[in-house]
């Protein structure tokens, strides 16, 4: 890697210049320089002011480009109209990194906008990057850094806090105070017109001070950026997301304040699911979650036990639980046993496990080692109300003695003040979450439990299709293409499920009749009993519309039906263009659930899935879930799983359980169509009927558009870059063994882990550069799991034709290196695989990934004693050059443009 991250200047400026620097006492200028001198920091600081000779007892300059020495930070505190000459000015003088303070940018309307695109415009032209503009500034704790116009500071800390509001930025930074919180950084972003949320997160990967990272969103401008960013930078640190707007009177305020497009909160709730954050709603549960995470708490399930000494707590925490949807544990019999041997015959039964007002610490710390062997729980919430008999501090400490005994996690909530405050944070310095309320507590499970089950979801890698190539596939395209060409978006019933059945969507078979004649032609070819419906694209509700008639058994109510549908809804909609009447098989299925799959364009995110209640249900029950393509089958489940209608798709009254494997198949489907038809901005299978024998689509509308499909890129349209299975190929050795090289996946740590362990000693130390003998856990994790957007690793793999099992003979991968334009590269290959072209294969075909991808070098780091990979290298077109740190490692480089 290259040694420092391109905003390294930024945030680790070794020199500031205060633009607007000022004596007028709470003048932005004049706080912001205040702070920075007070605040202790070692670089050099210079004041900007044409005004005054002096700025706070400081030599003051009329402008930056009299300071005659380089200065790597600019701040400007002045008035929005003169940013654009500034940021010039900085330009010329060589600063590279400006914090913009001022509002009345894209906020402020059509005047504002024009002058933010002026200063970008000159910001760009002179490689200048901008922080901001309407932000409050940064915080560099550990550095002696505020440079911000807040008055309070923060202490030095591993959370990093990412704001798009300088406010909340303040009222977090007092809340942390009081609560002897610290800080790595604290980063207020503003209008994001430039540096943004993927730029930081992916700074805040390479910083070793942070170990945490704390973000409030207000608006996305790039979700590719941003999801990629955010995937990976959670990948190696616990992300956790506050959002703003999650109702429409917020989303408005959040609107207005940033200047950006709303983004729907279903679907940015799905997308930070995916990633693996975990989404809270308030400050305090954002700083709850944090330290919980820093005290190693792990649930690893979300079956909940409470213990307690009082009958209302544990009612009030099972009601909190209830909410929320957490399940309280169903305890084991032998666990029942067990309490009955050490609790009073008045204990509850039951969960919550009331064990006594005259509860003891010898009570409580036998009713948790009791619990602790119940498979069935997975966490256990401790609580304790000050009642006369009550020990607090004893109960703490006997709760402390066993914890490290103890299988399952363990929170803790001892209510009051004055009699329990020295035990509850006895506690907490014993590294065990413990609060004032329940209510809090099991806030903070639910959240950090869903942390855990979102990390499941960022290991996901679906691919955006499982048959490559397929020829109905490449129909689908082409009548895409011909209907565009018409100039037309709303494509007929009979079109919309060509479509789907180009995919392997399971649709029930449909034919236009534009007379009553054509009608009972193509009822007697279907065979009764028949539906019918209106074919008209301005009807998307046929229902209500009055054009539906169902379950046709003969040949005159055909014709009367058809009739019927016309004249009914030429009255109700004489505007609509009715191309006439399809007729269907009427789908009669006694077990029959209606379900909704839906796919929406999302101006954000890009296209998402989603999934619900269908049929007039649809209507009544506002009941769906959301998700970004592409799926597995995991998420798939997950889909399902998110909505109350999962419920009824199991054995449900006198309804046998519903064919799960047909339903989360036509999911995998229908996500394969979005990815590789981008064209598409809308689609409803409404209803899907779905019943024990399987699914069908009873009724489909599919919505394209042209400009769906602007850019070069196969995935552009989508937040998250699905497996590239288009980089999959086979290669014949000259013995003649089918090797195949393909993007790594998370389900290869068994095999790389078997790759790097049957390396000779040679081999690994030119790898890492290191002794070591296997890669440890979170190398592995690093290794396995990565964002093929912005990195990539190619293994070249067999089978072995005795056992079966495949096998890895090589890698070779490379990340994007901090400068954003050039990547990193790393080649290992098996040593009895060596000088039989694999490393070639892998590294010709890894270069290409990155030309394909636009980067302008490829660059390596490699032991000067590597002789067999320098000449590799050279063959490759690489050119070798003296590392600028390391006289025992030279650097490789190749360059992919020019």
């Amino acid at each position: 890697m290259l040694e420092q991250h391109y905003l390294t200047a930024l945030f680790e400026p070794k020199s500031v210049a205060v633009i607007g620097a000022s004596d007028r006492e709470n003048s932005v200028g004049n706080i912001i320089f205040k702070n920075i001198l007070g605040s202790g920091y070692k670089g050099r600081l210079y004041a900007i002011n044409p005004k005054h000779e002096t700025i706070q007892g400081q030599p003051a300059y009329k402008s930056i480009e009299e300071i005659g020495a380089r200065v790597e930070m600019a701040v400007i505190a002045t008035r929005p109209q003169t940013v654009p000459q500034l940021i010039e000015q900085c330009g010329r003088s060589g600063v590279r990194n400006v914090i913009v303070i001022a509002s009345g940018f894209s906020e402020a309307g059509h005047v504002g906008a024009a002058l933010e695109r002026k200063a970008m415009e000159i910001a760009r032209s002179y490689n200048v990057r901008v922080l901001g503009p309407n932000c409050l500034g940064i915080i560099r704790p550990e550095l002696g850094l505020n440079a911000t116009f807040t008055k309070t500071s923060a202490a030095p800390g591993n959370l990093a806090l990412v704001s798009q509001s300088g406010a909340m930025c303040s009222a977090v930074l007092d809340w942390a105070t009081a609560n002897q919180v610290g800080f790595s950084s604290v980063i207020s972003l503003g209008m994001t017109a430039d540096v943004d949320f993927g730029e930081i997160l992916d700074y805040l990967i390479y910083d070793s001070r942070t170990h945490y990272i704390l973000m409030y969103v207000e608006g996305i401008r790039h979700a590719r950026r941003f999801m990629s960013a955010l995937r990976s930078a959670a990948r190696i640190k616990p992300i956790i997301l506050l959002k703003a707007g999650r109702h429409e009177a917020g989303s408005h305020a959040a609107r207005v304040h940033s200047g950006m497009a709303a983004v729907s909160d279903t679907v940015f709730d799905a997308a930070v699911r995916r990633a693996g954050v975990v989404r809270v709603k308030n400050v305090g549960q954002l700083f709850y979650a944090a330290k919980a995470l820093a005290s190693k708490f792990r649930p690893q399930g979300d079956r909940l036990a409470i213990i307690t000494n009082g009958g209302g707590p544990g009612a009030m925490a099972a009601d909190r639980a209830g909410d929320l949807g957490i399940p309280l544990a169903e305890l084991a019999a032998e666990t029942v046993g067990n309490l009955n041997k050490v609790l009073p015959s008045s204990w509850s039964h039951s969960n919550p496990i009331d064990i006594g007002g005259d509860a003891t610490p010898e009570r409580y710390r036998d009713a948790l080692l009791s619990i602790s062997q119940d498979p069935n729980v997975d966490t256990t919430l401790v609580m304790l109300s000050p009642q006369a008999m009550t020990d607090p501090m004893g109960v703490a400490e006997a709760i402390i003695s066993i914890s490290d005994k103890l299988n399952r996690r363990i929170i803790c909530c001892w209510m009051g003040e004055a009699q329990v405050a020295a035990a509850r944070k006895l506690l907490e310095d014993a590294g065990i979450p413990a609060f004032r309320m329940p209510e809090t507590a099991i806030e903070l499970f639910h959240h950090i439990s869903k942390y855990y089950r979102n990390q499941k979801l960022l290991l996901q890698t679906p691919e955006p299709t499982r048959q490559h190539g397929r020829p109905e596939a490449e129909g689908a395209k082409m009548l895409i293409e011909a209907l565009l060409a018409e100039r037309r978006k709303v494509l007929s019933e009979m079109e919309s499920k060509a479509i789907l059945r180009a995919f392997k969507v399971p649709v029930a078979q449909t034919m236009v009749a534009r007379t009553a004649t054509e009608a009972l032609l193509l009822a007697e070819q279907i065979g009764f009993p028949v539906a019918m419906k209106v074919d008209s694209p301005e009807l998307p509700h046929k229902t209500d519309a009055g054009g539906v008639r169902l379950n046709i058994q003969n040949a005159p109510a055909v014709r009367n039906a058809y009739h019927d549908i016309i004249d009914t809804v030429q009255k109700r909609h004489p505007e609509a263009r009715i191309n006439g009447v399809s007729i269907e098989p009427f789908l009669s299925r006694p077990n029959g659930r209606e379900i909704m799959i839906g796919v929406l364009r999302d101006p954000i995110f890009g296209p998402v899935i989603t999934f619900g209640a269908g049929g007039f249900d649809n209507e009544i029950f506002s009941d769906r879930s959301v998700a970004l393509p592409p799926l597995n089958k995991f998420l798939a489940k997950d889909l399902i799983d998110s909505t109350r209608t999962s419920k009824i798709l199991d054995q449900f009254h006198n309804m046998p359980p519903v064919n799960r494997e047909a339903l989360k198949e036509v999911l995998l489907c229908i996500s394969e169509m979005v990815c590789e038809l981008p064209w598409i901005i809308e689609m409803d299978l409404n209803p899907l009927i779905v019943d024990e024998h399987g699914a069908i689509a009873a009724d489909a509308r599919i919505v394209i558009d042209h400009a769906a499909n602007s850019s070069g890129d196969r995935y552009a349209h989508m937040a998250i870059y699905p497996y590239p299975v288009h980089l999959i190929q086979e290669w014949t050795m000259n013995d003649g063994k089918i090797v195949t090289i393909r993007p790594i996946r998370p389900e290869d740590a068994e095999m790389t882990q078997d790759f790097v362990k049957n390396m000779s000693d040679e081999s690994r130390y030119y790898r890492f550069m290191d002794t070591l003998r296997e890669l440890t856990q979170t190398m592995l994790v690093r290794f396995t799991q990565i964002d093929y957007d912005r990195e990539m690793a190619l293994v070249a793999t067999s089978i072995d034709e005795a056992t079966g099992k495949e096998s890895q003979l090589g890698v070779a991968r490379y990340v994007l290196n901090p400068d954003g334009e050039s990547v990193e590269f790393a080649l290992a290959v098996g040593d009895e695989w060596q000088k039989c072209g694999v490393g070639r294969k892998l590294m010709t075909a890894l270069i290409d990934c990155a030309r394909l991808k636009g980067y302008r070098a490829v660059v390596g780091d490699v032991l000067s004693t590597n002789s067999k990979m320098f000449r590799l290298m050279t063959s490759l077109g690489f050119t070798i050059h003296p590392h600028p740190d390391d006289t025992a490692v030279k650097r490789v480089v190749k360059p992919l443009t020019g």
